[in-house]
């Protein structure tokens, strides 16, 4: 999804979330739970993403992120052939310390009274446990652990996925799917970061990292002896590299990035990846071909979804290999119509979500 217009530094939601079909403000004072849901479109079914557990410096930055990651959730499912809308919600607070059962149950009943037209997930600060507790008091839960029936941990195919959107990139830009002997740059090898540098390393590519937190170091650097490690992000993007991959927060595609990075592919798991509009058009007037953060990046939706019909992996799985092929047809697009890959992504999600929406204006439950 192209980048939104930056905001001002008030969060205004009518102006900022104008496309967006509803945002709700969840507040519990008794277990300290100050949420935001936002859903964007139902036009292809009910909205789904997941819960985000954050310190955010302010409300107004949460709701810029929360409007954001739930635009990108909608682009997403279209792209990934769901009949599913978009959503996202934050829980503002940081899960180290303020996670407790009382507020997840707390915010499991704020979601079950949205009757169905939201689905919730893990994300960054929440995880497949807290799933389960949410779903105490909430039914329109996914990404349970599998010893209550869910996908477990949905950065395993995200990852997956991502690796798929990769070797497409290499089709085209050096005539073959295999990532061995090109150098690939990982930012954050955290939940999704440390499962992608193993196919990468599986595949024969030459893995160089980076992450804030040292205990995602030492755990790649347990699993992986090769893979080197560079002290920042900056260190990693001014490095040579035939790969880069943003895996952590979004924003990772910086004008100050773009100048510097050396990288003929960008391919990465974060969310809204590009941080500002016009920032697509620089990569490819510098070569490089960038391969749309929520086109590659579907693979966990894709393995929480499935939930929905009763989780298989291999089902899942099979779906996500996809990716390959979808992110070729958004390159195809791209080329044949003279626009950066970030343009024919969202006219190919766009033009999904307007002809084979199944119902006109918002879902509803039955």
């Amino acid at each position: 999804m192209s980048a939104p217009a930056s905001p001002s530094s008030a969060a205004d939601v009518f102006e900022l979330g104008a496309e967006h079909e509803q945002v709700v403000f969840a507040n519990d004072p008794a277990t300290g739970l100050r949420a935001i849901v936002a859903i964007h479109s139902t036009a292809l079914g009910p909205a789904l993403g997941g819960t985000r557990f954050y310190p955010y410096a302010s409300t107004a930055d949460a709701i810029r992120d929360v409007l954001n990651l739930s635009r990108g959730m909608s682009y997403k499912a279209a792209l990934a052939g769901l009949d599913l809308g978009g959503g996202k919600a934050v829980i503002i607070g940081d899960p180290a310390t303020q996670k407790t059962e009382a507020l997840l149950r707390a915010y499991g009943r704020h979601v079950e009274s949205l009757g169905g037209r939201y689905y919730t997930a893990c994300d960054v600060g929440t995880y497949s446990a807290d799933m389960d507790v949410i779903a105490r008091e909430c039914s329109f839960v996914t990404g349970r652990t599998v010893a209550h029936g869910g996908a477990g941990d949905s950065s395993v195919l995200t990852a997956y996925g991502v690796f798929q959107g990769m070797r497409a990139a290499a089709t085209v830009a050096w005539g073959g799917p295999s990532l061995a002997g090109r150098v690939v740059g990982v930012a954050g090898v955290g939940k999704v970061g440390h499962h992608l540098v193993r196919h990468l390393v599986e595949d024969g590519a030459t893995v160089v990292v980076t992450d804030v937190d040292p205990a995602s170091i030492d755990r790649v650097r347990d699993e992986h002896p090769t893979v080197r490690v560079v002290a920042s992000t900056e260190e990693l993007v001014g490095s040579q590299l035939d790969v880069y991959a943003p895996c952590a927060l979004g924003n990772a595609l910086t004008d100050e990035v773009v100048e510097v990075l050396s990288a003929r592919i960008v391919c990465g798991a974060a969310n809204n990846q590009l941080a500002h509009p016009g920032i697509e058009k620089a990569l490819e007037e510098r070569g490089v071909l960038y391969a749309p953060d929520y086109c590659v990046n579907s693979g966990g939706l894709i393995q929480v979804a499935d939930e929905l019909e009763g989780f298989s992996f291999d089902r899942a799985k099979q779906r996500a290999t996809g990716i390959f092929d979808t992110t070729l047809r958004v390159f195809e697009l791209a080329a044949s119509e003279g626009v950066p890959p970030a343009i024919a992504a969202d006219r190919l999600a766009e033009e999904r979500m307007r002809v084979v929406s199944r119902l006109r204006g918002m879902w509803l439950p039955t």
